[in-house]
């Protein structure tokens, strides 16, 4: 078991060091939702910071979506995550920011695209609670198989912008607030199992609207095509990092300030208001 560990905290490191996701001063926000992989981010962060003096500070930040009976009890177990580790928390809401929770955007619009509205929203609670911490980087828990799943969802939506750039360990370097991804070449099963042995204190169950994600079809394509071939997933990543966009194609759009909220984005409004102007009007009318 120290063996295993050791290696996997040392893979880690060096996708740190190698990708360069930090520097001295840092202030960095982890994505806590109290998942296996958030959870096994903030241990080995908290220890490798203090084995190899990173010289970082971190925070846990956490979005309630609010969803009853999932969200309410991941949160708990994010909290008692800030006791373990001594790292302070900062939550951020739906209800808070957006005048919705999940719960209430689910029975307006159905199952049908509530992750699209989930994740949009997500994202930029994200952002804004980072803003709130003053910190000047955020790191989440994608793994390996999360972004080998991300590369074929990019394939089927003919989003190429975003598949020569979903594999980088370090997105938005351009902005006021970067995302790493130290898990870049970590295998889900290898969280699984340095969870399970480590013993740590997560939170197991999926979100009570995720079946009907999008992201599920990917995800057991890619589970199929490992049986065959066990390196698919990091011939998957490896083959986005080597993806460049033809000089033919149209060049990625300026980033810029949303005119209702004041959020980045390369539209002059930004996803988030779109949404919510549709919630808001269906509200209006009493659409249910």
């Amino acid at each position: 078991k120290e063996c295993f560990y050791l290696a996997f905290e040392e893979e880690i490191h060096e996708t740190i060091v190698h990708e360069k996701l930090f520097h001295r001063g840092d202030k960095v926000a982890i994505g806590a939702s109290g998942g296996k992989d958030s959870t096994v981010l903030i241990h080995v962060l908290k220890a490798l910071n203090e084995r190899y003096d990173y010289g970082i500070e971190l925070f846990l930040l956490s979005v309630d979506e609010g969803i009853k009976g999932y969200r309410d009890d991941s949160l708990e177990t994010v909290s008692r995550n800030e006791q373990q580790y001594e790292i302070p928390l900062k939550v951020v809401s739906y209800k808070d920011l957006y005048g919705y929770t999940m719960d209430e955007i689910v029975a307006q619009i159905g199952l049908k695209n509530n992750c699209t509205f989930c994740g949009v929203f997500r994202r930029q609670a994200l952002d804004r609670g980072a803003v709130l911490l003053e910190a000047n980087k955020i790191v989440t828990g994608h793994n390996a198989d999360d972004i080998a799943e991300t590369v074929f969802l990019n394939v089927l939506r003919g989003d190429f912008p975003r598949l020569t750039r979903c594999t980088n360990s370090i997105t938005g370097e351009g902005g006021p607030l970067p995302r790493c991804k130290p898990f870049k070449y970590t295998y889900e099963k290898e969280i699984v199992m340095y969870a399970f042995h480590k013993k740590l204190d997560y939170f197991a169950t999926e979100c009570i609207y995720s079946p009907q994600a999008y992201r599920g079809v990917a995800r057991e394509f890619i589970k199929d095509v490992e049986l065959v071939e066990p390196v698919c997933i990091l011939n998957t990543i490896i083959s986005g990092d080597e993806m460049k966009l033809g000089n033919e194609l149209k060049p990625l759009q300026v980033q810029g300030e949303c005119t209702k909220c004041g959020y980045i984005t390369s539209q002059k409004v930004c996803k988030a208001c779109k949404l919510l102007e549709g919630l808001n009007l269906r509200r209006a009318s009493g659409r249910m």
